[in-house]
């Protein structure tokens, strides 16, 4: 029953693919004669009257929730895919039909083990958001607090194993047909899928991150007043049901509205650019789905122009080395250090030891180059990184995951910024925060700073550290002994040189004894 329900799936699947003429899309990417032979029969029919991206999304809106997140994970991955079908990928919505409330009461009770009408003072049944992988209602618990109850789609666990097999399966033939598919590297982007989906699937991780970003954010963290996360409320919230504080605010997109507010536009743009520097560079923990709908500004007068995060699934983590790399990365484009950009891959490990620095100094030049002849307010940095990264390749740079995560924030960011002030420049905004942070971090502040955070340790080890010295003192001294074991193993060796030697002498005299035996005929009947 389940291979038939496999091969139902399947058989789905290539009936889609056929009528949004993907046939075609596939064929044109393979590079082999019988390739060309079939594109022309298939091109015998009715011609795609669609761009190739169009077809691409309209066929994983028809297959349904996963295949449509599969496309919008897909459109971040600029660095591996067209940049036609990545732009239209990213028209991708998450509006998708509801599933019926009385699946979300029947969840909420099985997760929170009591129906939603007795857990709170109202539960509204209408969803207020559809997404892929969850819908959200409106509720009030029995204190007043207005809150946000993020409800999983039933059976999402199953669904996603079944497709992701065949997606594993279509990665597999893609990547061994055509030589793009193995430069795209296709079973690894549905890894990547797979990690991103598993992730998005369990609420409660992602309540975990949205508490660790309110704190980041919170009082005493120095940053009140730049960003406004929920609150997690923990009691209503389990592995299928997410329960947050509701929040109030204008989507970032509704620049009319914000104005009539009474909102500083170009003072909003530069704002939200110093706070994914300071996620970045500062915590190392970044909100990576910052796209105009998980974005808000609040209208509250008490909070008033103040940006709300919201869907906290896909966050990024970056290591100290990241923050280090990529700080010193941005600063020498800043400067136009082209060699010392080739100096930082090769020294990360990123780009082979064998790659010669001057090569590519030369193809990141060939990069950045023309940008820095534009304006300013006219570059994009995300789309310097998106070149780098492609530039990249050719010298087999490993380009890592969080670093790809980092680069779609930044173009969600860089894209949100010019849309609110079309004249932001984002590296003069970028680039004094950039060196305050080196300044930090490598003068008397950061010294201070890592030595705090080192006390702690110490203060452990200081007390024993007399008893540890009095014991390493107190060894016997084992020198003599080892010395006498390495002069034993020298003998031994010695001795089982000369007997080799004296095997393989003898070997040779009885192969000369037989050779001269057979050429005096001694063996001859």
């Amino acid at each position: 029953m389940k291979l038939m329900l496999t091969f139902c799936r399947l058989l789905r699947i290539i009936c889609i693919c056929l009528r949004y003429r993907l046939d075609e899309l596939v064929l044109s990417g393979i590079r082999h004669p019988w390739a060309y032979g079939l594109l022309r029969v298939a091109r015998l029919g009715r011609p795609p009257s669609q761009p190739r991206g169009e077809r691409l999304r309209l066929a994983l809106e028809s297959l349904g929730p996963i295949f449509v997140k599969f496309g919008q994970v897909m459109s971040t991955r600029r660095d591996l895919i067209p940049a036609d079908v990545a732009l239209e990928l990213a028209r991708l919505q998450d509006k998708v039909p509801p599933f019926p409330a009385e699946l979300a009461v029947a969840t909420i009770q099985a997760e929170l083990g009591a129906p939603p009408q007795q857990l709170f003072r109202h539960f509204d049944m209408t969803p207020v958001a559809s997404a892929s992988i969850a819908q959200v209602h409106f509720a009030e618990l029995h204190d007043g607090r207005q809150v946000a109850v993020k409800v999983l789609r039933p059976g999402m666990l199953k669904a996603i194993e079944k497709d992701l097999a065949l997606m594993r399966v279509m990665a597999a033939w893609l990547e061994r047909l055509t030589a793009d598919g193995r430069r795209l590297r296709p079973r690894d982007v549905v890894a990547e899928f797979d990690n991103y989906l598993h992730d998005e699937l369990d609420l409660m991780r992602e309540a975990a991150n949205c508490s660790q970003l309110r704190r980041n954010f919170g009082p005493g963290s120095g940053r009140e007043g730049m960003l406004l996360v929920p609150e997690v409320f923990w009691d209503y919230t389990a592995n299928s049901v997410f329960t947050m504080e509701r929040m109030h605010g204008i989507q970032v997109s509704q620049i009319e509205r914000l104005r009539e507010a009474g909102m500083d536009i170009p003072a909003l743009a530069r704002r939200g650019v110093e706070i994914f520097f300071t996620q970045v560079f500062t915590d190392g923990f970044f909100h990576a789905d910052m796209h105009p709908g998980n974005i808000l500004v609040s209208n509250a007068p008490e909070t008033l122009g103040q940006y709300i995060a919201l869907d906290f699934g896909i966050v990024g983590s970056l290591s100290e080395f990241d923050k280090n790399y990529l700080a010193q990365n941005f600063l020498a484009f800043f400067q136009r250090d082209y060699r010392r950009v080739a100096q930082l891959h090769i020294e990360s490990g990123w780009a082979p030891p064998e790659t010669r620095e001057e090569e590519l100094e030369g193809a990141v030049r060939a990069v950045c180059e023309p940008y820095f002849d534009r304006p300013l307010a006219e570059i994009s940095l995300g789309q310097v990184l998106l070149r780098l990264f492609q530039t990249s390749r050719r010298f087999n740079v490993s380009i890592q995951p969080q670093l790809v995560l980092l680069q779609k924030t930044l173009l969600n960011v860089e894209g949100m910024g010019r849309e609110l002030d079309p004249n932001l420049d984002l590296w003069k905004t970028a680039k004094p925060y950039l060196e305050r942070w080196m300044r930090e971090r490598i003068g008397w502040k950061g010294v201070r700073r890592r030595l705090e955070q080192e006390v702690p340790q110490w203060g452990q080890l200081l007390p024993q550290l007399p008893r540890l010295v009095h014991a390493q003192l107190s060894r016997p001294d084992s020198s003599v002994a080892l010395q006498i074991e390495l002069q034993r193993l020298r003998k031994a060796q010695e001795t089982g040189n000369r007997l080799t030697s004296g095997l393989l002498i003898v070997l040779i005299l009885a192969l000369c004894v037989a050779l001269w035996a057979l050429t005096q005929g001694g063996f001859q009947p």
